[in-house]
């Protein structure tokens, strides 16, 4: 029971971002020749949807001069805001090798619990929004004693509730019906800015998280005596991310608006949002005995029970954060086309955030992926849609697209899931 957190394993530790404290210290050419190893192993992580990004861009760029606008460019990471908050919240899931197929209608159905509370019962948004995340939690809550309590299979209990909360939608705003969302704060989470001051503020000070929390780990590593990344390879790191971080907020910053006697510039709001729950859920998944847990629960369910780690308390825990999320992600896509109705969260929403995560690097065989897979994932679904719309393609053939896409990448994790057992890293 003492010695719980030594079960993780080589492989556990490296997809949960522990691989860092036993790495060599070494030059930064030995640190790109093991990075090279890793992915010849089969280890390539985000690398795929990375690299699918940028070509995404490309073309896009290539076939339309609009899209590398200011404009486009913040409108796309709106779109995509909501994509990726619901595909953060099945990371978790998918990392246990369970699925939440009722995450999308969840969002729904407590996106539309906030609506009616605000617009016929007078509630304050705060406390609408407060019970529309209790309304998220309680429905996790539910499946996840369903799974772990009585062993029914989450894809059978999420596909039942996934029918039955569309139920629910249709009763509180009935057939056809819809609530408008148009208080101010809640409305503006997807539709105002930040000042371009604060802006800047908030883009200084998360570079200096950033910088501060990686110097500190590894000073402590070097006090320690512990292996540790090269310190080159450690300011290389703060210096990309401040180059990344400058970048976005200098873009969105910039006056996007058509018509010059209407400025519009600062960061949207969705932003933030999505960068702190982005933040929160990599530091629980990858710098806690949680999070070790979630990723020993993944690899070997059996080993981690005898390890000691109470495996149902895990699996609920994981479904109730799931659906929490998918609350958020429902509030944040109610902000966006101002209104709930008896659709919202249903159609393809899961789909895509499923297809988000999938294609950010996180497996559907469980052990494996990180939070950063849901952002680059979902940046990827939201480019597909957004570049197809500025050309004027069918929509059939975003379909088709995001579709391909999503095969091509549950065949490289089959095949890097093969290469890692062969090479005996997984």
């Amino acid at each position: 029971m003492a010695d719980t957190d030594t079960l993780t394993d080589q492989t556990v530790e490296d997809e949960a971002g522990f691989a860092a404290d036993r790495t060599q210290a070494a030059g930064i050419g030995d640190s790109v020749r093991a990075y090279i190893g890793r992915i010849r192993g089969g280890d390539m992580g985000a690398l795929p949807a990375v690299l699918g990004l940028v070509v995404l861009f490309i073309v896009f760029w290539t076939q339309s001069d609009k899209f590398l606008s200011e404009l486009n460019l913040t409108n796309l990471l709106i779109q995509a805001g909501p994509i990726v908050i619901l595909a953060m919240a099945l990371v978790p899931c998918l990392l246990l090798g369970e699925i939440d197929l009722s995450a999308g209608v969840a969002g729904g159905v407590a996106a539309c619990s906030m609506g009616v509370l605000m617009v016929e019962h007078k509630w304050p948004w705060g406390a609408a929004v407060v019970a529309a995340l209790v309304v998220g939690a309680v429905i996790g809550l539910f499946i996840g004693l369903m799974v772990a309590k009585l062993g029914i299979p989450s894809f059978v209990v999420t596909l039942a509730l996934f029918l039955g909360l569309q139920g629910i939608t249709l009763k509180l705003i009935g057939q056809g019906g819809s609530v408008r969302i148009s208080q101010p704060v809640i409305a503006g989470i997807a539709n105002d800015n930040m000042s371009v001051m604060w802006g800047w503020i908030a883009g200084i000070a998360v570079i200096a998280l950033f910088a501060v929390l990686r110097l500190r780990r590894h000073a402590t590593q070097v006090a320690g005596g512990l292996q540790r990344q090269p310190t080159t390879v450690v300011v290389t790191q703060i210096a990309v991310v401040a180059a990344i971080v400058l970048g976005l907020v200098a873009l969105l910053n910039a006056n996007r608006s058509v018509n010059p006697n209407f400025p519009i510039s600062g960061i949207p709001y969705v932003v933030p949002l999505v960068v702190v729950l982005f933040a929160a859920l990599s530091f629980l998944l990858s710098r806690t005995r949680y999070g070790r847990h979630v990723y020993a629960v993944g690899g070997n369910a059996e080993a981690a029970r005898r390890a000691g780690i109470n495996v149902d308390r895990i699996r609920v825990s994981v479904f109730v954060m799931c659906s929490s999320l998918a609350a958020v992600s429902g509030i944040v896509a109610a902000s966006y086309v101002g209104k709930v109705s008896t659709s919202s969260g249903g159609g393809n929403t899961l789909l895509y955030a499923v297809g988000a995560a999938v294609i950010g690097g996180t497996s559907l065989f469980g052990g494996k992926g990180k939070a950063r897979d849901a952002v680059i994932g979902g940046l990827v679904i939201a480019t597909i849609a957004n570049g197809l719309g500025l050309l004027n393609q069918a929509s059939w053939i975003n379909f088709v697209v995001t579709g391909g896409v999503l095969l091509l990448a549950a065949s490289v994790d089959a095949i890097s899931r093969r290469r890692r057992s062969a090479s005996g890293l997984g």
